[in-house]
């Protein structure tokens, strides 16, 4: 049977309305220079040694295969259906090579038409038909003597076929193996975004609990208390500050909106900074400072800094703690940062998973430690107070 209609892609020559047609089209020039030649030169082979007698009935012959091959190659180029022209090029041409065996040459040229042509069982019988009239014909030529002529048609028909069949698993292979490729690369495009869409939600997750939820935990906390002792001057006081935390909090929030970074933390060298995130929760923290200061990494800075407001705020709302002490070091390669307060302390081992009333401080300042290649640890207990440590890598400069 003809080949059908297949799908192939737009960059190759091989499109059209049958898969024979796209192969055709792969390997139309040398099959129609091959033709060409060989079909000349058959014919001036036979009318050279043959009378003008003879020729009549061959050149007949061999003018109508040149016209059933003009019809095929123009088919193939507008992309028509041409295997039926290809089954009466066949007839026509193993009558012609049984007559004129000077005309076997052609064989190999018609050979593989014939193979992008048909497909299964089909493509198998008419090579077989080609060998079997060329071998006919050039037996015929040895007047029955020459077993070779008779065998070797033959032989090459079957190599060329193993050939060609090897030559198509092959393709057959590659493009599989091309779309599986493909499949494997849009997949991975796929997991990649939802990975990106993940990681970037936690980011802003992380972002929003360190400086929007923090700071409005730590304000309604002042103005509740401000609303037990009213009008005590004190809780005028917790107002104030109230006030200022909401402030603070409100250029966080733009500042997030906007490259999610602190406005006034950034432009200040690394100690100042951190002291003034932690004095936003704790106004009495103390800072020490050990090795030489030196500019870090954005990346670190800002790790560090989100930190030190996470620390801050978690001793706020849960230490009451009497003092707070920051501890920033400068190592040859990496900066260390330990958060220390006298408060209640607690059981890290016993700590609530997160949920929608909170518990998101410690989990995103690991996570935002660790990824960048640094070791966080909390070490507490019961009544004797907590120390939150990290260490980052920090060779590079801002």
């Amino acid at each position: 049977m003809p080949r059908t209609a297949t799908t192939l892609p737009p960059s190759s020559l091989a499109s059209g309305t049958t898969a024979a047609t796209g192969r055709f089209n792969r390997i139309g020039t040398a099959v129609h220079l091959g033709f060409g030649l060989l079909l000349v030169a058959s014919a001036v082979r036979y009318v050279m040694r043959h009378s003008p007698a003879d020729n009549l009935l061959v050149l007949g012959l061999g003018a109508s295969a040149c016209v059933l091959y003009a019809i095929i190659a123009v088919l193939s180029q507008r992309r028509r259906p041409w295997a039926l022209w290809m089954f009466v090029l066949v007839a026509v041409w193993a009558v012609l090579v049984i007559a004129a065996p000077s005309f076997a040459w052609c064989s190999f040229a018609l050979f593989f038409l014939c193979r992008t042509a048909f497909t299964g069982a089909v493509a198998y019988v008419a090579a077989g038909a080609i060998a079997a009239a060329t071998a006919a014909g050039l037996f015929r030529l040895s007047d029955g003597s020459d077993l070779a002529m008779l065998l070797g048609p033959l032989a090459v028909g079957a190599l060329l076929t193993l050939i060609y069949d090897r030559i198509e698993r092959d393709a057959a292979a590659q493009r599989s193996l091309h779309a599986e490729v493909a499949l494997a690369q849009d997949r991975l495009a796929a997991s990649e975004r939802r990975a990106g869409t993940i990681a970037e939600r936690e980011r802003v997750s992380r972002e929003i609990h360190d400086t929007v939820t923090q700071g409005l935990a730590s304000s309604l906390l002042l103005l509740e208390a401000a609303n037990r002792t009213w009008p005590e001057p004190s809780a005028r006081q917790d107002l104030r500050q109230a006030s200022r935390l909401l402030r603070q909090n409100l250029s966080e929030t733009r500042s997030l909106v906007h490259e999610l970074a602190s406005p006034g933390l950034d432009a200040s060298p690394l100690p100042e900074a951190m002291h003034q995130a932690a004095a936003q929760y704790l106004p009495g923290a103390r800072l020490l400072v050990t090795g030489e200061p030196r500019p870090v990494p954005p990346d670190v800075r800002h790790a560090l800094l989100r930190v030190v407001q996470s620390a801050a705020a978690n001793i706020k709302l849960h230490a009451s703690a009497s003092n707070a002490t920051l501890t920033l070091g400068f190592l040859p390669d990496t900066v260390t940062l330990d958060v220390y307060d006298d408060g209640a302390g607690f059981d890290p081992a016993a700590v609530a998973p997160p949920s929608g009333s909170g518990g998101y401080g410690l989990r995103a300042m690991r996570q935002r430690v660790e990824q960048l290649g640094g070791v966080f640890a909390v070490e507490s207990t019961p009544g004797e107070g907590t120390i939150v440590a990290a260490q980052l890598p920090a060779k590079g400069e801002e």
